[in-house]
C-alpha cells in the first residue's frame, strides 16, 4: 500500500484506536490489496464485494468478516474520503454467544493445569481482578499497590486508566510468584522476548492447552475469565454498579465489540 499505508496508519492514530485494532485494520487492508494487486484508490464497491465473497468462500467466520468490513470502511470512508464507496457494504451479523462460566473449583483446576507459571499468574490476575487479558499482560511491577489494595490499570479499553481491587489472596499469590520468577524489565509478566511483556496470544495458547489437559467440556476463552469474575461477584451479592466500575464498563450492559465509527 506504500504511502496509503502510512496515511491510514496516521488516521488510525488520530482516532486513538486500540493498538490491536490499528494492527488488524492495516493487516486486513493489505490482504485486500494483495488479492486485487491494485491500489485501493483505483477500486470501488464491486472490488470490495468480490474480496468479501472470496473470504466467505475460504470459510471466514462472522468475526473475521466484521473486522474486514470495518477495516475497509475506515480505509475508504476516512483515509480515502470516499464514503459512498462503502456506505452500501452491510455489516455482517455476528451471533451473540453467552460464554460458559466455570465454577470456582473448575477455575482452580484449570489454573493449576497451566504449565507456564507466568501465563498461569497472568490468568489468575485477570480472573481475580476482572481484567482483560491484554490489561493483565501489560501490568508493570509498580502497578501493584499492596498498601492500598489496588491495581493500577493503565490505558485500558478506550485509553482510560482505572484502579481495580487487589485481594489479599491475589497479593499473596503474586508475592509467591515474584519469589519464584523474579520478572525482569519492569513488566510483572515477562514475555519470551527479553524486555517485552507476555503477549495475549501466549496466554490464549496456554489456556487452550490447559483446557485440553483437564478435559474441560465447557467452551472457554481468555475473555471468559472476565465473565467468570463478574458472574462470581454477582453470585456473592455484589452490586452490579460496583462490578461495572471494577470492569471498566461505560454502561451496565455486558461488554461487546463496538462498531467502529
Amino acid at each position: 500500500m506504500g504511502e496509503l499505508y502510512n496515511r491510514m496508519s496516521r488516521d488510525l492514530k488520530l482516532r486513538n484506536l486500540a493498538a490491536t485494532t490499528h494492527k488488524e485494520y492495516l493487516r486486513c487492508c493489505c490482504h485486500f490489496v494483495r488479492y486485487h494487486m491494485k491500489s485501493p484508490a483505483q477500486m470501488g464497491e464491486s472490488a470490495i464485494k468480490e474480496y468479501l465473497a472470496h473470504l466467505l468462500l475460504k470459510g471466514a467466520g462472522p468475526e473475521t468478516m466484521k473486522m474486514n468490513v470495518a477495516a475497509l470502511k475506515f480505509l475508504y470512508g476516512v483515509t480515502l474520503d470516499r464514503q459512498k464507496v462503502v456506505e452500501r457494504i452491510p455489516w455482517p451479523k455476528v451471533p451473540h454467544r453467552i460464554p460458559d462460566i466455570l465454577s470456582g473449583s473448575e477455575m482452580e483446576a484449570l489454573l493449576k493445569a497451566v504449565s507456564s507459571l507466568v501465563a498461569a499468574m497472568a490468568m489468575t490476575t485477570a480472573y481475580a481482578a476482572g481484567l482483560r487479558i491484554s490489561e493483565a499482560c501489560h501490568l508493570r511491577v509498580e502497578d501493584i499497590d499492596s498498601k492500598r489494595g489496588l491495581i493500577h490499570v493503565r490505558l485500558g479499553k478506550g485509553k482510560k486508566d482505572r484502579y481495580v481491587m487487589l485481594s489479599t489472596r491475589l497479593l499473596l499469590a503474586l508475592r509467591a510468584y515474584w519469589v519464584k520468577e523474579q520478572p525482569q524489565g519492569g513488566w510483572l509478566f515477562s514475555g519470551a522476548t527479553k524486555g517485552k511483556p507476555l503477549t495475549p496470544d501466549a496466554v490464549r495458547k496456554a489456556l487452550q492447552r490447559a483446557t485440553k489437559a483437564v478435559k474441560l467440556k465447557k467452551r472457554l476463552t481468555a475473555h471468559g475469565l472476565r465473565h467468570a469474575f463478574a458472574t462470581h461477584l454477582l453470585e456473592t451479592g455484589t452490586d452490579i454498579r460496583i462490578i461495572q466500575v471494577l470492569m471498566g464498563h461505560a454502561s451496565i450492559r455486558s461488554e461487546s465489540s463496538p462498531r467502529p465509527s
